[in-house]
Formats: structure tokens, C-alpha cells, sequence
């Protein structure tokens, strides 16, 4: 039975502690974490976690791909993808994002909801959704957590599973928009952040 008893019962989950049906990876095979930058808006105790081999299904990867990119599409940061199908026999895929404040919580919930439907996914079981300050959307497949800044780096969830793989996510808005600037008919070789323009006029 899919049920998680409230979030301090999902930490407790998501800690591997014995008993709970998790498997242990070797420590051998265990990933070097190290720090991550702390600009544009990154908690500085959010750790940046090196890539293993991921064995989750290309279900879940497809996805928490999508899940990922609705994030980003309603400005949701430290956006990361954890496979625990070695750890976990739930599900395949964590997706985790930060938000500034509860209504953009809510936002990036209902646009991962959206961007989900035509894939033909939809959740099983919410959590959080009136509180607003971590919301969690269970799609079988994979589980993507939206939690308000404070939260985060409370519950350091990526620390929690600092052993499983993550999954490769580029935000697919950034990339075009670059694109779209450098491609643009008149625009320069090169500018810098003052020039060529009357929005920089002082």
C-alpha cells in the first residue's frame, strides 16, 4: 500500500534506515558529493551530486524529464532528478524542486500536473497541498516533491539520498532563448550587459 503517513514519515522513508526494505549499495559505489555553487538564488547547503549509472525505467525518465521542465516553465530552481529504483521498489524516480513561496508551490504543482496529463500520467496521491510548503505528487512511476526554500534545505532530501544516481535535466526555455538572441536578424556579435541598448541609458 502506496501510503506515506505525513512528511516527517516520508524523511524517515527516504533515510534507508534498517528495516525498511531498502537496499544498501556498497560503499565503494557510493558518489563523491561536493558543494555546489551557492548564486542566482541556490541554498548554499544544496550539494551538487556526481552522476552514476541510472536503471530506472524510460518511463520514469521520460516522465520526470517533463515534470522537471514544468518546474523550470513556472520558475522552479534547483531542479534535480534522483533515480532510486535500487533503493526503493515504489517507485523509480524522485523530481525535486524549490520554490520562493507558497503560491509558487502551487504554480509548479498544477503546471506539473498539466505538462503530465498528455502523457498519459496522473497522481495517485497528494500531499501537502494546503499547507503549501511541501507538496508531494506521487505518479506511480516517479515522485516529485515541491517544497518552499525552507523546506529544502531543511529536509536536505538530496543529502538523504546523496547515494542514488541522478538523471541529466537542462531547462529546455534557456536554450532557445539563447538561440533565439544570438539568431536574431541586426543583433551583434557580442554584447555586454550595458550595451546596445535604451534600457541600459542612464
Amino acid at each position: 500500500m502506496r501510503c506515506y503517513h505525513g512528511f516527517r514519515a516520508v524523511a524517515d522513508l527516504m533515510g534507508a534506515l534498517p528495516g525498511r526494505g531498502c537496499v544498501t549499495l556498497d560503499a565503494a559505489a557510493r558518489p563523491r558529493a561536493v558543494r555546489g555553487p551557492t548564486g542566482g538564488g541556490r541554498p548554499a547547503d544544496i550539494t551538487t551530486l556526481e552522476t552514476l549509472s541510472v536503471t530506472a525505467s524510460p518511463r520514469a525518465v521520460e516522465l520526470a524529464l517533463a515534470a522537471a521542465q514544468a518546474a523550470a516553465d513556472k520558475l522552479g530552481h534547483d531542479l534535480l532528478i534522483l533515480d532510486v529504483s535500487e533503493r526503493l521498489a515504489i517507485t523509480d524516480c524522485f523530481v525535486l524542486a524549490s520554490a520562493g513561496n507558497e503560491r509558487q508551490v502551487k504554480g509548479i504543482v498544477d503546471e506539473v500536473e498539466e505538462k503530465l496529463r498528455p502523457l498519459g500520467a496522473k497522481p495517485v496521491r497528494r500531499e501537502g497541498e494546503r499547507e503549501g510548503h511541501w507538496v508531494l505528487l506521487d505518479f506511480v512511476d516517479i515522485v516529485v516533491h515541491v517544497q518552499r526554500d525552507e523546506e529544502r534545505v531543511f529536509y536536505s532530501l538530496e543529502r538523504l539520498w546523496k547515494d542514488c544516481p541522478t538523471i541529466p535535466f537542462t531547462d529546455a526555455t534557456v536554450g532557445a532563448a539563447a538561440g533565439a538572441a544570438t539568431s536574431a536578424p541586426g543583433a551583434p556579435a557580442s554584447a555586454g550587459p550595458l550595451g546596445g541598448g535604451s534600457a541600459n541609458a542612464l
